[in-house]
């Protein structure tokens, strides 16, 4: 109880790190809503609409090491005030624009720029720095949750504006939602006065960028681990760009699509906070690859059968909640493996795994829809990947499972030097530094504990 009394102090921080998470997702999960209306308008077609999202996922994953690593050398606060600007301006483009270079300007490149900035690895990691190891799994599973609750709020007002107004209207509507991430991130930005914890701290500010980067790429379980979150990506995307003009085609009404994007964004909440509290229980790579098979085996049953308003709101609840529930998985993971100092940058790396496969997913389904005229061959191959990543995830977590200290934590690999591994060895203190990697331990143990 004692380390949530302790997150009192920190609540401007993590409240602003949720509001920043929950207004840069859920308005950008709201885009789909616009294919028809603006493939109509300004004369694109679905692949081009579909391409713009696509240019975004990759501007965004490309960015968010870049990011990470000047949140390393700037502090969070530039980063993630540079990001809400990006996002409004994004937004102000898409709402003028007049063709497909406009679109793909606004929708492509500015919200892809916003989003390494503002979005799920910046959240997570402004959260972990400022939380304890005990509870750090949860913590990050409740920002997560809350993060998805624009959406709520956003799709219904985004329709019913567009419906009435307009599909520019709709945009402008979402803009006025998004002037909130100006006040959000300032908020957030406040983690820059909280020194990184001890047990991370010495040499390693003194570690360039590239021996960070191979010490990542060194290590197998994030190899796989990101290589399966290509595979995450994917799905999700495909079905945040498609799902609409799928329900479309097949005669559904237009507001179905803004209530099954509602109702996965309730059930986001209750898969985050599941998954957080699961991730501090159980090993973390093994829950992220039963996520992948689950998911995959809902997504065919979906789309074996013609949808019905209630098969298209089970299977938004399904995936809901199997939705971002990777989010504190993959954050925890990495914080056990390499530390805090460079958990932005390094998770970017992975997220950026995840974008690459939201490029796939979104334009390859645009593709595929414009070349076979159905989605039947699109929906077939995410399932295989889907179920390919996930076995392979559980399979490699089981056979490699991550080693844990004497207070029961996994044991993180990270860089740091030899005598800040042993708090109590005046010995120890008196060695010159060495900066090697090696088990390290994420929270303070009794001292007759063995680190």
């Amino acid at each position: 109880m004692s380390h949530w009394h302790a997150l009192r102090p920190v609540l401007p921080i993590l409240v602003g790190a949720s509001v920043m998470l929950t207004l840069s997702m859920g308005i950008r999960q709201t885009f789909g809503l616009f294919l028809q209306p603006v493939t109509r308008d300004i004369a694109l077609t679905v692949s081009d609409f579909t391409l713009a999202f696509s240019i975004q996922n990759l501007s965004w994953g490309l960015l968010q090491p870049i990011a990470g690593a000047l949140v390393v050398r700037l502090g969070f606060r530039p980063i993630l005030l540079s990001g809400a600007l990006l996002y409004l301006a994004g937004l102000l483009m898409l709402a003028v624009a007049q063709g497909f270079l406009g679109f793909l300007a606004g929708a492509g490149l500015l919200i892809g720029m916003s989003l390494a900035c503002t979005a799920s690895a910046m959240a997570q990691a402004t959260a972990s720095r400022v939380v304890p190891t005990s509870v750090r799994s949860l913590v990050l599973g409740i920002i997560t949750g809350a993060g998805t609750l624009g959406a709520l709020v956003a799709a219904p007002v985004a329709q019913a504006v567009m419906t009435d107004y307009g599909w520019r209207s709709g945009m402008l509507a979402l803009f006025g939602f998004a002037l909130f991430l100006l006040p959000a991130t300032w908020f957030a930005g406040r983690v820059d006065r909280i020194p990184i914890p001890p047990p991370t701290r010495g040499d390693i500010a003194d570690v360039t960028i590239a021996a960070a980067t191979r010490s990542a790429f060194t290590r197998a379980p994030f190899v796989v681990m990101t290589a399966a979150y290509f595979v995450c990506g994917m799905q999700l995307l495909f079905i945040t760009t498609h799902l609409p003009s799928y329900l479309a085609i097949c005669g559904m009404d237009p507001m179905l699509g803004a209530q099954a994007l509602g109702v996965i964004a309730v059930f986001n909440v209750a898969g985050s906070l599941f998954f957080g509290w699961a991730g501090g229980h159980w090993s973390k790579l093994v829950l992220l690859g039963s996520i992948y098979v689950t998911r995959s085996l809902v997504l065919g049953w979906y789309f074996l059968a013609p949808p019905t308003p209630a098969s298209t709101l089970v299977f938004a609840a399904m995936m809901g909640f199997l939705w971002l529930g990777v989010g504190p998985l993959v954050a925890g993971s990495v914080v056990e493996m390499f530390g805090l100092r460079w958990q932005a940058m390094i998770q970017g790396f992975a997220f950026m795994s995840h974008q690459l496969g939201s490029f796939v997913g979104a334009f390859g389904g645009g593709l595929l829809f414009e070349a076979l005229g159905s989605y039947d061959l699109a929906w077939r191959l995410g399932v295989a990947m889907g179920l390919t990543a996930g076995i392979v995830q559980i399979a490699f977590a089981l056979m490699r499972p991550p080693r844990h200290d004497a207070c029961g934590q996994a044991l993180p690999t990270r860089i740091i030097p030899v005598a800040s591994t042993c708090h109590s060895s005046a010995r120890a203190r008196r060695r010159r530094p060495l900066v090697l990697l090696i088990p390290g331990n994420q929270r303070e143990c009794p001292e007759s504990d063995v680190l």
